[in-house]
């Protein structure tokens, strides 16, 4: 990196730790392939993240599972030559061992990678033991002290995406110590929207970054910045409005009569019906 009038601009690492305490928060965006990459950077982003749904879902994998892992590790060391700071989302680790995800974290680390996202939650809808999730991140960073680690965990999301009875904060909070007490540079809640939760979690955070999930219709980004949140990331977001898009398009072009949502009013497909279209790939059970 070059150097400014006030000395030599930071490393890598340290640059994308900066982009966590400036006056405003970090706007993530999350790529799914080369050319979404790269045309977020060329937009001027200083940093992108990947999106393990929109990787998945573009090959025709299921998200949260594993499946993908070959394909994120292409798409690191690909996207990690552009000029933009590059954290990926490795779901659980992409390892059962803590250090086999943190044998992964250390090959993204040499491709150029500057951080990643490691969740707690499960693809049966359930929460890896606090032990095992704090094993991993202590793994990760003694292996590759450098690596921004966001330590996600699923307590909200679990309950948003499968219908429970959202939890206390007490309990999310449980998690959060224990991953910052394992070396977590940041604390990642999706599915967190209350507002006052928010700000009571950025504020027992202090210097950690708090990274909220951008949820169109509840979220705006200044209302988030006001709250105390540091980082803001788009998630799948990016790659399911993309979809809808291409696919109304395309619609409106066969059928020029018929009403079709591009300007997009009534918001992109869900979560889990973008992970659905995984299911028209999966091979036909044998029996």
């Amino acid at each position: 990196m070059s150097a400014t009038s006030d000395g030599p601009a930071p490393d890598r690492h340290t640059a994308f730790r900066q982009l966590h305490h400036g006056e405003r928060p970090l706007l993530l965006p999350n790529a799914w392939d080369h050319a979404s990459a790269a045309a977020l950077v060329r937009r001027g982003f200083p940093a992108i993240g990947t999106t393990s749904l929109g990787v998945a879902a573009a090959a025709g994998l299921p998200d949260a599972t594993g499946a993908a892992r070959d394909g994120t590790l292409a798409l690191a060391r690909g996207i990690a030559r552009l000029p933009a700071l590059v954290s990926v989302d490795i779901e659980g680790g992409f390892g059962e061992r803590p250090e086999e995800v943190a044998a992964v974290a250390a090959e993204l680390d040499r491709t150029g990678v500057v951080g990643v996202n490691i969740e707690d939650g499960r693809p049966d809808g359930t929460l890896a033991p606090l032990a095992r999730q704090r094993a991993v991140i202590e793994a990760v960073k003694e292996r590759v002290p450098r690596l921004f680690v966001n330590a996600r965990t699923d307590t909200y999301w679990v309950a948003a995406t499968g219908g429970g009875t959202p939890p206390s904060l007490a309990a999310t909070a449980e998690r959060i110590e224990a991953y910052v007490r394992a070396g977590a540079d940041g604390i990642f809640v999706p599915a967190l929207a209350d507002e006052q939760n928010i700000g009571a979690l950025a504020d027992d955070l202090g210097e950690i970054p708090l990274n909220i999930l951008f949820t169109p219709g509840r979220h705006t980004y200044e209302r988030l910045a006001e709250l105390g949140v540091r980082r803001i990331s788009c998630g799948s977001l990016l790659f399911r409005a993309a979809l809808d898009r291409a696919v109304e398009l395309a619609w409106s072009i066969a059928h020029p009569d018929v009403r079709t949502d591009l300007d997009g009013a009534a918001g992109p497909r869900s979560y889990a019906a973008a992970q659905s279209l995984a299911e028209d790939f999966a091979e036909a059970d044998p029996s």
